[in-house]
C-alpha cells in the first residue's frame, strides 16, 4: 500500500494553532492556585480570557491584575506578553539560534510570511534583529521606569514594575501592576513619555525603526516606511487636537487640568490608541472623545509591529486610493510610486472584513448584555484591535459576553494577517480575462 501523502498545513494555519496552544497553555497555569493572590482555583473561562488577552496583546481584564494575581501569575502573564508580542515565530526562531541548530527551508518560509515576505536568505537575520530590537527598547525602558519608581517603593518591587511596564509597553499590551492602569501618573512626564516611546516603537516595527537607522532622511525610505511614519504621526497629531477638543471642558479627564497637563494628557491617550494604558478614566470620557478614540484604534498600528487594526499601512493605501480617484488616475500612486493593484484590493478585503467583524460582534455583545450601546461598540473595536481601552464593562460581563470578547480579541490578532496569507498564497495570473462591463458607482 502506497504511503498516505500529507499536505503540509498553510502558514496561516499553523500561525492559528500556534497561538492557540500558547493561550491554552497559559490558560491552564492560570487556573492554578499558585497563580492567584488568595491561593484559589480560577474559574477557567477567566483564565482563558487573561490568557488570550496576554498572547494577543490586548490589555483587557476580568480582574484587577494588580490585586488578582500573584507573583507568579504575573510572570505567567508577562511571558504570554513576550511570546504573543514579538510572536511565537520569533520566539521559536531565537530558540532554534540558541541551540545552535539550523532552520528548515519550511521554518524559513513560515519566518518570511511572519516578517512580511523578506527573502529567505535573510529571514534569520532579520528574525534575529527583531529579537535583538525588542531586548534593547524593553532594557531602555525598564532602566528608566525602574529608577523612576525608586523614589515610591524598595529597589526590588521598583525593578519588577519597570519590567513588568517595559515589557507591556512595548508589545502594546496595556496591562499594568497599578490597578488604574497609568492614571496615577498623568502628571508624571516621565513615566508617561516613557511608556509612550515604548509603545510608539512597538508600533511602528522593526523594518520601519531599521529604515530610518539605516538612511536618516525622509527622500530615500521605502514606500512602506514612509506611509507608517506619516500616517502614525497625522493620527497622533489630530487624535491629540481633537481628544483635546472633545475633553477639555470635561471635570474628569482634562478639564481639571493646566495646559501641559492636558496636552501631554490628550497626546498620550492618543498614540496609545494601540496600547490600551489610560491617564485620564476612559469610562469618565465623553461620548465624541470614545468616538475619536474608536476611530484610532481601528486603524491602530503598523503590519508587522505588536499592535493590532486594520493597520497603518492599509488605512494609508485606502486614503491614496481616494485621492488617486479624485485625481482622475485609474491606479493608485503614493510618494511618485505606484501601488500594485493586488495590494489595493488585499487592503480593501482587510478593512470591510474589520468592519463586517465590529458589526457582527456588537451585535451578538448588544444581546447578550445589557449595556449603552456606545460602549459596546467601543469595547467590541477595543478587543478586535487588541487595543485594551475598556469603559468598565468588560469586568461586568456575563460568561456569554467574556466569550464572545475572546473570540474577538484572537480574531482581531490573527484575523487580517491570515487573511493576507491566504490571499496572497491565492494569488496567480490568469490565463484569460473575462469581457469587461460597467456598474453604477455612488
Amino acid at each position: 500500500m502506497p504511503p498516505v501523502r500529507r499536505t503540509p498545513l498553510h502558514p496561516a494555519v499553523v500561525f492559528i494553532y500556534g497561538f492557540a496552544a500558547v493561550i491554552l497553555a497559559g490558560a491552564a497555569l492560570l487556573t492554578l492556585p499558585v497563580s492567584s493572590a488568595s491561593g484559589r482555583w480560577t474559574p477557567f473561562l477567566d483564565a482563558l480570557f487573561t490568557a488570550t488577552s496576554a498572547v494577543c496583546v490586548t490589555g483587557l481584564v476580568v480582574f484587577d491584575t494588580a490585586t488578582y494575581w500573584s507573583s507568579f501569575g504575573h510572570a505567567v502573564i508577562l511571558v504570554l506578553v513576550q511570546v504573543g508580542g514579538v510572536g511565537f515565530m520569533i520566539s521559536a526562531t531565537l530558540l532554534i539560534l540558541l541551540s545552535g541548530r539550523r532552520a528548515s527551508i519550511r521554518e524559513r518560509i513560515l519566518l518570511r510570511e511572519a516578517l512580511g515576505g523578506v527573502e529567505l536568505g535573510s529571514v534569520m537575520t532579520l528574525a534575529r534583529n527583531v529579537v535583538i530590537f525588542t531586548l534593547i527598547a524593553e532594557v531602555l525602558g525598564a532602566l528608566v521606569l525602574t529608577v523612576r519608581f525608586l523614589g515610591e517603593v524598595e529597589p526590588a518591587r521598583a525593578l519588577w514594575w519597570g519590567v513588568f511596564h517595559a515589557v507591556s509597553g512595548f508589545n502594546n499590551a496595556g496591562f499594568d501592576l497599578f490597578g488604574t492602569s497609568l492614571i496615577g501618573y498623568s502628571h508624571d512626564p516621565v513615566v508617561l513619555l516613557t511608556t509612550a516611546a515604548l509603545f510608539v516603537s512597538g508600533a511602528l516595527s522593526y523594518t520601519a525603526v531599521a529604515d530610518v537607522a539605516r538612511h536618516r532622511r525622509f527622500a530615500p525610505l521605502a514606500l512602506d516606511t514612509k506611509l507608517v511614519l506619516l500616517t502614525s504621526a497625522l493620527l497622533a497629531a489630530m487624535g491629540t487636537l481633537a481628544l483635546l477638543f472633545t475633553e477639555w471642558s470635561n471635570p474628569a479627564t482634562l478639564g481639571s487640568m493646566d495646559l501641559g497637563p492636558r496636552v501631554l494628557n490628550a497626546f498620550f491617550q492618543a498614540v496609545s490608541r494601540t496600547a490600551g494604558f489610560s491617564s485620564v478614566e476612559t469610562g469618565a470620557m465623553t461620548e465624541e472623545g470614545l468616538f475619536v478614540l474608536m476611530g484610532l484604534m481601528f486603524v491602530g498600528g503598523s503590519a508587522g509591529s505588536t499592535a493590532g487594526g486594520i493597520k497603518v499601512q492599509t488605512f494609508s493605501i485606502l486614503l491614496f486610493a481616494i485621492i488617486s480617484t479624485a485625481r482622475g488616475l485609474d491606479e493608485v500612486e503614493a510618494f511618485h510610486r505606484r501601488v500594485p493593484q493586488a495590494q489595493v484590493m488585499r487592503a480593501m478585503s482587510v478593512a470591510l472584513l474589520y468592519v463586517a467583524l465590529v458589526f457582527a460582534v456588537s451585535f451578538l455583545l448588544n444581546v447578550a448584555e445589557n449595556f449603552v450601546f456606545h460602549r459596546v461598540l467601543f469595547e467590541v473595536i477595543s478587543a478586535l484591535g487588541t487595543v485594551g481601552y475598556s469603559t468598565g464593562i468588560t469586568t461586568e460581563a456575563s460568561p456569554d459576553g467574556r466569550a464572545i470578547l475572546i473570540a474577538a480579541m484572537f480574531v482581531g490578532r490573527l484575523g487580517p494577517l491570515t487573511l493576507v496569507l491566504a490571499l496572497a498564497a491565492r494569488g496567480r495570473r490568469a490565463t484569460y480575462r473575462w469581457t469587461e462591463e460597467t456598474i453604477k458607482i455612488g
